[in-house]
C-alpha cells in the first residue's frame, strides 16, 4: 500500500479534530450526570447516529466484511435478523422502563428489579466483556496498520489507546457521542466508493454471483439443513442469532442503551434506536458486499497461514487495490474512526458501570460529583490499559466476528432471559434471577470447553456460537422460572414502573407529529427489512 504525505495529513487532521472535541467539551462537564450521561440533553438525531456509530467498530466494519468473504450474503442476517427487530423492540417496549426509572446503568435496573447480588454479577461480567470488546478494536487497528503500513504492532495499539483515552477522559460521554457522529459520516464517505469500485470490477451483482459459490448469494434458500456457508440451519439462525444474541445485545447491553439514556426526553430516547435502525438496514452494502467482492477478486483470501490474507483483511486489501493517494487517506481514516468508535463506546460504558455499580456501591457511597468524575476518568485510563492486554487474545480466532459472538453468548445471552422474565413476569424472584443468570453463564462456559476439546462438533465456529447462545438462554430461563416458584417474590408495590402490569409505561407522546412517533417509524422499517429478506431469499 503506497501511502503518501496527503494520506498521513488526512489521518493527522482527524486525530487533531477528535482531540479538539474532547478539549472543547471539557468545560461543559459540571456534574457526574454530565460526564456519564451527557446531562440527558442530547437531541434524538444525534443520539441515534451515535447509537449506530458506537456499533460500527472493528467488529462491524472489518468483522462483517470478513464474514461476507467467509459466509457470503448470509452475513446480512446479522443486520436484518440479528439487529433491526431487536432495536425496534428496545425502542417500543424496553426504553420506557430504562429511561423512566432514571437509572444510570443497566446493572442499576437489575438492582431495582431484583437484588444487589444480581446487579453485582452483571456489573462485573459486563466490565469484563467491555474490556474484551475494546481489545478487539485495538487489535484490529494495529493489524491493519502493521500489515499494510509496516507500523510496529505494539506502537499501533498504544497510539489508538492514547487518543481514545484523551477525548473520553476529557469530555466523557458527550465527547464520545459527538465524535461518534463525526465517525459515522467518515465511515460512510470512506467505504461507499469502495463498494462501487469493487462491484463494478466484478461485473455488478450478476457478475459477482457468477464468480462465487452458488449458495453465497442466498439468505434463506439453503437453510433447511446446515449445508450452507454459515453451517447453520434456519432454526439455529432464528433462535441463536435472531432471538437470543440479537435481543441480548441490543436490549440489555449498556454500550448501546447508554446513548439512548443521554437523549433529552423519553420520546427522543425511544427514537434513538429507531433512527439507528434505518441506516442499519443498508449497512450490508458497505461491509458485507465488499467482503463478497474481495473473495472474488483477491486470490487465496482466507488463507490462515498468511496474516495478510485472513478474512478480516478483506476491506484493507480492497483499499490497497483501488484507492489512490488522498482517497486512501480518507479510507484509512474511516477505518481508524470505526476502531476508535468501537473502543470509545466500550470504554464509556465501562467507566459508567465501574464508577456507579462497583466503586460507588461498594467503596465510596457518599462522595461529591467531582470525586466520581475523577474516578470515571481513572476508570477510563484503567480500562484502556487492560484492553491493551486483551487485544492479543483475538489473534487465535479465525475472524473477529466469530470471537465477538462467542463473547456475547457468555454474557448477553443469559442476561436477556433475566431481563425478559424480570420485565414481563411479576413472579420472577430476586434469587431466581441471580441463580438463573449464574447457571446460564456457566452453561455457556461448559459448552465452550466441550467445543474447544472437540467433544461437540459443528460445521462452523459461528454455528457453535449460535447454539451456545441458545443453550445459555434456555438454561437461564428454565432455572429462573423453577426457582421463582420456590423463592419469595418482591412485593408488587416495590415493582411499580419496573414490570409490565404494575404501572402502565408511557410509550410515546400523543402530541408528537406522525413522523416522530417511534411505533409508526418502526413499522415502516420492519416492512423494508422483510422486503430485503424476500429479495435475497
Amino acid at each position: 500500500m503506497q501511502v503518501g504525505p496527503v494520506d498521513f495529513l488526512i489521518m493527522a487532521v482527524y486525530f487533531g479534530f477528535v482531540l479538539g472535541i474532547g478539549f472543547a467539551l471539557k468545560k461543559q462537564i459540571r456534574t457526574s450526570e454530565d460526564f456519564f450521561l451527557s446531562g440527558r440533553s442530547i437531541p434524538s438525531w444525534i443520539t441515534g447516529l451515535a447509537f449506530m456509530s458506537a456499533n460500527l467498530g472493528a467488529i462491524e466494519v472489518m468483522g462483517m466484511a470478513g464474514n461476507g468473504a467467509k459466509y457470503g450474503i448470509m452475513t446480512a442476517h446479522f443486520y436484518w435478523v440479528g439487529a433491526v427487530p431487536a432495536m425496534l423492540f428496545l425502542a417500543i417496549f424496553m426504553m420506557p422502563f430504562y429511561y423512566g426509572s432514571r437509572i444510570k446503568s443497566v446493572p442499576e435496573y437489575l438492582k431495582l428489579r431484583f437484588n444487589e447480588p444480581t446487579r453485582a454479577f452483571n456489573a462485573i461480567s459486563f466490565a469484563i466483556m467491555t474490556i474484551l470488546m475494546s481489545g478487539i478494536n485495538m487489535y484490529a487497528m494495529a493489524l491493519v496498520f502493521h500489515l499494510l503500513l509496516n507500523w510496529n504492532m505494539d506502537a499501533s495499539i498504544c497510539i489508538s489507546a492514547v487518543v481514545v483515552l484523551a477525548y473520553t477522559a476529557l469530555g466523557g460521554l458527550t465527547s464520545s457521542i459527538y465524535n461518534e457522529v463525526l465517525q459515522f459520516f467518515l465511515i460512510v464517505l470512506g467505504l461507499l466508493p469502495l463498494t462501487f469500485l469493487a462491484l463494478t470490477d466484478v461485473g455488478g451483482w450478476s457478475g459477482l454471483v457468477a464468480r462465487l459459490p452458488g449458495d453465497f448469494s442466498h439468505l434463506w434458500a439453503n437453510t433447511a439443513t446446515a449445508a450452507n456457508p454459515m453451517g447453520a440451519d434456519w432454526i439455529c439462525i432464528l433462535s441463536g442469532l435472531g432471538f437470543v444474541l440479537s435481543f441480548g445485545y441490543w436490549c440489555t447491553d449498556f454500550l448501546a442503551i447508554q446513548r439512548a439514556l443521554a437523549a433529552e426526553s423519553l420520546p427522543a430516547a425511544q427514537r434513538t434506536p429507531v433512527i439507528a435502525a434505518l441506516p442499519e438496514i443498508f449497512f450490508p452494502a458497505l461491509t458485507v458486499l465488499p467482503g463478497m467482492c474481495a473473495l472474488a477478486l483477491i486470490p487465496n483470501l482466507g488463507d490462515m497461514t498468511d496474516p495478510k490474507l485472513r478474512y478480516d483483511m478483506a476491506l484493507p486489501l480492497l483499499m490497497a487495490k483501488y484507492y489512490p493517494s488522498g482517497m486512501l487517506g480518507i479510507g484509512l481514516t474511516a477505518m481508524l474512526a470505526s476502531f476508535m468508535a468501537g473502543m470509545a463506546g466500550n470504554i464509556t460504558a465501562f467507566n459508567t458501570v465501574f464508577t456507579y455499580d462497583i466503586y460507588k456501591n461498594y467503596f465510596r457511597k457518599t462522595q461529591t460529583d467531582e470525586h466520581y468524575i475523577a474516578v470515571g476518568r481513572l476508570a477510563t485510563g484503567g480500562g484502556i490499559f487492560v484492553s491493551i492486554f486483551t487485544a492479543y487474545t483475538v489473534m487465535r480466532a479465525e475472524s473477529i466476528m466469530d470471537y465477538m459472538q462467542s463473547i456475547f453468548s457468555f454474557f448477553n445471552a443469559p442476561l436477556f432471559a433475566t431481563f425478559l422474565l424480570g420485565m414481563f413476569w411479576k413472579r420472577t424472584t430476586p434469587w431466581g434471577a441471580f441463580f438463573g443468570l449464574l447457571s446460564g453463564t456457566l452453561s455457556a462456559a461448559t459448552h465452550f470447553v466441550l467445543t474447544e476439546k472437540h467433544l461437540l462438533n459443528y460445521v462452523s465456529p459461528m454455528a457453535a456460537n449460535f447454539w451456545q447462545a441458545t443453550i445459555a438462554w434456555c438454561v437461564c430461563f428454565v432455572v429462573t422460572v423453577l426457582l421463582s416458584f420456590f423463592t419469595k417474590a418482591r412485593p408488587e408495590v416495590e415493582l411499580d414502573g419496573l414490570v409490565w402490569g404494575t404501572a402502565k409505561p408511557v410509550l410515546q407522546d400523543i402530541t408528537l407529529a406522525w413522523y416522530k412517533k417511534p411505533a409508526l417509524i418502526a413499522s415502516a422499517i420492519m416492512l423494508i427489512t422483510l422486503i430485503l429478506d424476500l429479495l435475497f431469499w
